[in-house]
């Protein structure tokens, strides 16, 4: 994230891209950066969303060396590549739209035609040219014709697409109001995209719901279709996996698993984050800490707040 992106030469710093990506990061140096950010966002992310859960997304830690159940077609590995691809074209978008790259600009001027209480104006997110940068940064090699696992690169396809079909279902019209004494006579709307946070929200129920499927021959050509006892059919939305999942209760470096001993659990709760499930029926040991925080404050006219510190103990419960 501190390299200038300035020649091309850069593109050699950047561990894990694939020769198609090294070509498109020496023809776009002026992506790079917003695609060194998505990387970063992506983990992030990933991370947040799954903190109670027992994966927790800790195999994406050292990426771009995955662990071994990020690259053996779990729902795992589909949630990842998904958020992904969607960080990317999301990312991209917002890059033009605050001028941060030199070949877009806002996004065009939407063809519905506006309500009377408002007009079309401000800087749209330039949601066609992230779509059309993002898909071709991660597509590019898994559409290569070196040899690899056919089924995998299918699947991976499948998932990048559905994290970019999740940002283009989030764009949204925002608005501004202007007026006289801050009323709202007239307002100016656009076409935007919201935090990437809420797309990683969108893309954990579909991880959820992921549908195990094979790739098989259908009529002409191989396809990805529902295996074994999944009747459902196979949506354009629905994230897909070939190989179920360690149940990462306890650590297996082969299968990717680092385990929940340690983690901390929510002793009250009857969801992911419970001690029941989180720690896989283990038990748990119970501490209790002692935290300082903030309060009593006051504000003081006109430009500051004064605060107290208060101690109080907090019990931790963590898992076997």
């Amino acid at each position: 994230s501190r390299v200038a992106w300035n020649e091309s030469q850069h593109c050699r710093l950047l561990a894990g891209l694939l020769p198609e990506q090294l070509q498109m990061c020496r023809r776009n140096l002026e992506l790079m950066h917003s695609i060194v950010q998505a990387a970063h966002r992506t983990k992030s992310l990933c991370q947040k969303t799954f903190t109670d859960m027992r994966w927790n997304c800790s195999s994406i830690q050292r990426a771009p060396s995955f662990s071994p159940d990020l690259l053996k077609g779990t729902r795992e590995s589909a949630f990842v590549y998904a958020l992904a691809a969607a960080a990317v074209t999301h990312t991209i978008a917002q890059a033009c739209t605050s001028g941060e790259l030199p070949l877009c600009s806002c996004g065009s001027i939407p063809s519905e035609v506006p309500a009377p209480d408002f007009r079309w104006g401000g800087c749209g997110d330039n949601l066609g040219y992230g779509l059309q940068l993002g898909a071709a940064f991660a597509d590019s090699p898994l559409k290569s014709s070196r040899l690899g696992r056919q089924a995998l690169k299918a699947m991976n396809l499948h998932n990048n697409a559905v994290g970019r079909q999740v940002v283009s279902d989030s764009l949204d019209t925002k608005c501004k109001c202007h007026g006289v004494s801050g009323s709202c006579s007239v307002k100016t709307c656009w076409k935007g995209l919201p935090n990437l946070d809420e797309i990683a929200s969108d893309l954990k129920p579909k991880y959820l719901a992921a549908i195990r499927v094979s790739h098989r021959l259908l009529g002409s050509r191989k396809q990805l279709v529902p295996k074994g006892m999944d009747i459902r059919l196979l949506q354009e939305t629905d994230l897909v996996y070939l190989t179920n999942s360690p149940d990462y209760c306890t650590p297996d470096l082969h299968l990717g698993s680092l385990g929940t001993q340690d983690r901390q659990c929510n002793k009250s709760s009857v969801g992911s984050n419970s001690c029941s499930l989180l720690c896989c029926g283990r038990g748990y040991n119970t501490y209790t800490e002692e935290v300082v925080e903030r309060c009593h404050c006051r504000h003081h006219w006109c430009c500051y707040v004064l605060c107290k510190s208060c101690r109080r103990r907090v019990e931790r419960h963590v898992c076997k």
